[in-house]
């Protein structure tokens, strides 16, 4: 991937549920990189369809197609990984990102046919096996972050990483705006992951109430908890309220399972909503074009009021 195909050094992170065709479409468009998990297809076939879509919609001419990319869960209870992984590659997918497990399994076919494995991580070990299989890049998934969270300050993850690793790092955790996004590169990121700002996008998959849900609350309303799916994910409190949680005695699910057609899981996406720290700029749902084209504006301001050592 050519960073400087870029407006701005983002990722429209792939959210559960909430990211599709139409998003990834416009967030690449728009000039960013646009990203959908693989499990928001119920079927191996939906999964072709929305590539197809997604595919065509990115190709420019002759020259090389817009960037954009799949997340594929890679834990031993995904049952469809290998049917998946057999569309990606049939579709030459320009990025994988891999979650919850490790990218081996991944890296022989994606790097087979040029494509570019990045790996979702939350900690520095799980960095340092990643980066040891030899991917070409890793999404730092820090606190702050949205669904399955992560608990490392995003600027100390970095640190950590560069010590070790010289490609590419994302890094995304309750980064919505594009000041946010310049402390990250100044730090040492090379991309971030943006994922509740784009939530709230009209191309986004969310209900209308799940989106004036994220606009109309902030930090103080989100609970980081394991009771609903078994591993930590930031919550919106009145989600979790609406669905006959008591926030002060939450206790702790059944356990851990990430088999793509595990229609309970779905459901229970569905139902109880989930939002980074974010949420707390984000006061109107918007196109991904529109966000994408403010968070550019914000990132060369703060990238232009940085000043060299020593002067005032």
């Amino acid at each position: 991937m050519d960073l400087d195909q870029l407006r701005v050094p983002v990722i429209a992170a792939p959210m559960f549920l909430i990211s599709g065709p139409e998003l990834v479409i416009a967030a690449s468009r728009a000039g960013a990189v646009g990203a959908f998990p693989a499990p928001n297809c119920r079927t191996v076939a939906e999964l072709d369809e929305w590539m197809t879509t997604i595919s065509s919609a990115l190709s420019v001419g002759g020259g090389p197609a817009l960037p954009w990319a799949v997340n594929l869960v890679t834990h031993r209870t995904n049952e469809r990984l290998a049917a998946d992984l057999e569309v990606v590659a049939a579709h030459r997918v320009p990025i994988v990102i891999t979650a919850l497990g490790s990218p081996r399994p991944v890296m022989e076919t994606v790097k087979g046919y040029g494509g570019m494995v990045l790996a979702d991580v939350v900690s520095v070990a799980l960095a340092r096996k990643a980066a040891a299989a030899g991917v070409d890049g890793l999404a730092c998934v820090s606190a702050g972050a949205g669904g399955h969270t992560g608990h490392l300050s995003p600027f100390a993850f970095i640190s950590a990483v560069r010590e070790f690793f010289d490609g590419i790092i994302a890094v995304g955790g309750g980064i919505s705006d594009g000041f946010g996004i310049a402390g990250a590169v100044v730090a040492g990121a090379d991309l971030v992951y943006v994922g509740t700002r784009f939530l709230a996008t009209t191309e986004s998959l969310a209900v209308p109430e799940y989106k004036q849900m994220v606009v109309d609350h902030g930090l103080d309303d989100l609970i980081v908890s394991s009771a609903v799916t078994g591993t930590d994910a930031s919550w919106l409190k009145p989600s979790l309220v609406a669905n006959g949680f008591d926030l002060d005695d939450l206790g702790v699910s059944g356990p851990r399972s990430y088999n793509s057609g595990n229609a309970a899981g779905h459901a229970r996406w569905k139902e109880i909503w989930a939002a980074g720290q974010g949420l707390q700029t984000i006061h109107s749902v918007e196109s991904a074009a529109s966000v994408i084209a403010r968070l550019e504006t914000e990132y060369h301001q703060a990238m232009a009021r940085r000043l060299p050592v020593g002067t005032s």
